[in-house]
């Protein structure tokens, strides 16, 4: 009895335990993860793209919360835009963990997420906008602006006359130290004086404690090559420059034989122009289609008379260009910027670095056929000067006369001489040959 008691009491346990290790299986519930995204450097559509990725990774993994981590001192407004847009339209709730500045471009996507958080010397505002030559931009795009970030703020909750005044230097706000004529910009402690900011924060850890979700996994999205790529060539100072290098890569390719470094640069700068402007979504297939045909028209023009192939070949490639950029004005100016900067080196190059330049000599055609060289267009018969001879035909100037039994076409001084008529050679100029009849 005791045995059987023994055995009931060891399945009892063994039930027991197995019991206790699969309950907390069944009954625990994983927590949702918290996305954290970076968004450094300046706002770009690259930026755009690489945020719309991690969104959408996020939404299907089921994010409880997205974190920005913030540092960026601004950028292009109409990224910013898009990126404003994407915020609003996403289901899971955002927060803006500004990790040092939110400054501009940075300051409007900080105020389209749903709180805000600051490190202790962080700072947010100077969100004028300006055009591409560095002035403030005009009436119409500031008021546009003015709007969109005062639009933003009452969208949180919070006071657009702050946002407005970080967009409006005209706003009067001296307590923080935005006088008529300056931007607003906030330090943590201000923004969280005036409500700006939920709370100043020392890191990302606090900031989850803050939502709520410290105990939940983190997962931190990282930029592909491909975005890092994407990111680098949209920004609107390397657009011109690489569209320069493709232009004097291509153009200092005319002028050497075979296919060497200046078409290698030219032809990777223009694939990474389009691969770039592909992968921010801002050039479509169509683009990239024109500008092969553009190529080919350009290279059939060296084949087909008339000039018309490579007009249209030129105009395809600019229209292709100007269709892969977002901002068509900038596209087309940046297109000039290579364009001369393209000329005026060629110009340099040759006319003065070319006759000291090793490189230079080897594309650029120096030599002459000169007489100092051992070169003669034709043979010179400075031999005939003053030899007489006879006329076998009449000179009406040009005849034929026989010198030493030789025939020679010669012609006379401008008058008329009959046949078998006694003249004198009395110029010689290479081939020509000029005769006088004798008295």
């Amino acid at each position: 009895m005791s045995l059987i008691r023994k055995w009931s009491a060891l399945l009892f346990g063994l039930l027991l335990f197995f019991t206790g290790l699969s309950f907390p299986v069944f009954s625990q519930t994983k927590e949702k993860p918290v996305y954290v995204v970076p968004v450094h450097h300046e706002v770009e559509k690259g930026l755009y793209a690489f945020m719309k990725r991690s969104f959408q990774e996020a939404e299907e993994n089921g994010a409880q919360l997205i974190v920005l981590d913030i540092h960026t001192p601004g950028g292009a407004v109409d990224a910013a835009g898009e990126i404003g847009k994407l915020l609003d339209e996403t289901d899971t709730r955002t927060v803006a963990f500004i990790n040092d500045r939110a400054l501009s471009a940075g300051a409007f996507i900080s105020l389209h997420t749903d709180a805000i958080y600051m490190v202790p010397n962080a700072q947010i505002g100077a969100a004028a906008v300006i055009d591409e030559q560095g002035n403030m931009a005009d009436k119409k795009a500031q008021s546009y602006w003015r709007s969109a970030m005062k639009s933003a703020a009452q969208t949180n909750g919070l006071d657009p006359k702050y946002a407005i005044a970080m967009a409006d230097p005209d706003i009067d706000l001296p307590q923080y130290g935005a006088e008529k004529g300056k931007l607003l910009t906030f330090s943590s402690k201000e923004a969280l004086e005036t409500g700006y900011s939920k709370a100043t924060v020392s890191q990302l850890k606090e900031v989850l404690q803050h939502e709520k979700a410290a105990e939940a996994p983190v997962v931190e999205v990282k930029e592909s090559w491909a975005e890092k790529v994407a990111r680098f060539v949209t920004n609107p100072i390397i657009v011109p420059i690489l569209l320069t290098l493709a232009s004097l890569g291509l153009v200092l390719e005319l002028y050497s034989p075979g296919f060497g470094l200046p078409g290698s640069i030219g032809l990777a700068s223009l694939l990474l122009f389009f691969y770039g402007h592909l992968v921010a979504g801002l050039a479509g297939y169509e683009s990239l289609l024109l500008f092969i045909i553009g190529a080919l028209l350009v290279i059939a023009e060296l084949f087909l008379p008339g000039g018309i192939a490579g007009i249209l070949g030129i105009s395809a490639v600019a229209a292709s260009i100007l269709l892969a950029g977002d901002n068509v004005k900038w596209m087309g100016l940046s297109l000039v910027i290579a364009m001369v900067i393209s000329i005026t080196v060629m110009i340099l190059m040759v006319k003065v670095f070319g006759k000291k330049m090793k490189f230079f000599k080897k594309i650029i055609l120096t030599d002459s056929t000169s007489t100092e060289s051992g070169y003669v267009s034709n043979v010179n018969r400075s031999e005939l000067l003053g030899k007489t001879g006879v006329t076998k035909t009449p000179f009406r100037p040009a005849g034929t006369v026989i010198i030493n039994n030789e025939r020679i076409d010669a012609i006379s001084e401008g008058g008329f001489i009959e046949a078998e008529k006694e003249v004198t050679v009395v110029k010689v100029e290479g081939a020509r040959i000029v005769v006088r009849e004798t008295e």
